[in-house]
């Protein structure tokens, strides 16, 4: 499993517009708004994390893409680790 992005990949999420996650809590009518014309980039420590897409863009992107789940009992010990440590990253207050 590959988790790096290539350097067109990182272009593309660069040219999203862009909004902290803290912005979520006070001005997310504005962030759904923006979300509903194109992605909008959450950022969590100034690196995008998560993309907002409405529904139909989110369609559009996936359609025919084929999804594979993994469940804990499945891992490896290492990838486990990995994911626990990008869980608990994730879990650290905003500081954007």
């Amino acid at each position: 499993m590959n988790f790096s992005s290539s350097r067109a990949e990182n272009q593309v999420v660069q040219q999203i517009p862009r909004s902290k996650a803290s912005n979520l809590t006070r001005h997310r009518s504005d962030i759904f708004d923006a979300a509903i014309r194109s992605p909008v980039a959450i950022t969590k420590h100034r690196e995008p994390k998560f993309v907002l897409t409405c529904v139909d863009q989110h369609r559009h992107l996936t359609c025919g893409v084929t999804w594979q789940v993994h469940v804990p009992e499945e891992m490896t010990d290492c990838l486990k680790t990995l994911m626990n440590e990008g869980l608990e990253q994730d879990l650290q207050p905003d500081d954007d």
